[in-house]
């Protein structure tokens, strides 16, 4: 009889985990607060880490909705030029392309969803900060802004 309930529960766990997953959002996903410092003032959003190969390589795919104050921060072990595409993302997103200082070198707003095109950071990065397509111009974020978080390296 107990083998029988431990064998429901663990068909229940692998059911939760596979829907989970196929919903698009991580089980266990590191989340932390973000801040942009705009000309208006800061504005923080809730972001997703993604900083491993697969995290990366996974990104916002499949995902139907972005909350307007949340996004994902790909996070780079070095400094270097990236591109981003759009296979399999459903949503149009803003990138935000970010220097190792913290300061925001390019924003690609609105990118096309599903779009094989290759949106490049145009020179070296730290990270790069996606958020719901139009958050950067409805929250008054502009190149040259500075991001507060702790991968980027102090400013002074």
């Amino acid at each position: 009889m107990k083998f029988h309930f431990r064998y429901l529960n663990l068909i229940g766990c692998f059911l939760l985990v596979l829907a989970v997953s196929l919903s698009g959002r991580s089980v266990v996903a590191d989340q932390t607060a973000l801040t942009i410092h705009t000309a208006t003032g800061a504005v923080t959003f809730q972001i997703e880490l993604a900083v491993t190969p697969e995290s990366r390589r996974r990104g916002l795919m499949f995902r139907e909705s972005m909350p307007r104050n949340e996004g994902m921060l790909f996070v780079y072990e070095n400094t270097k030029a990236v591109s981003m595409w759009m296979k399999d993302t459903l949503i149009p997103l803003d990138m935000l392309f970010i220097s190792a200082t913290g300061e925001i070198i390019r924003i690609e707003a609105n990118t096309e969803p599903l779009s094989l095109r290759s949106i490049h950071s145009g020179e070296p990065v730290r990270a790069v900060l996606e958020l719901g397509g139009g958050a950067a111009e409805e929250f008054g974020i502009q190149p040259g802004d500075r991001v507060s978080h702790e991968i980027f390296t102090s400013q002074d």
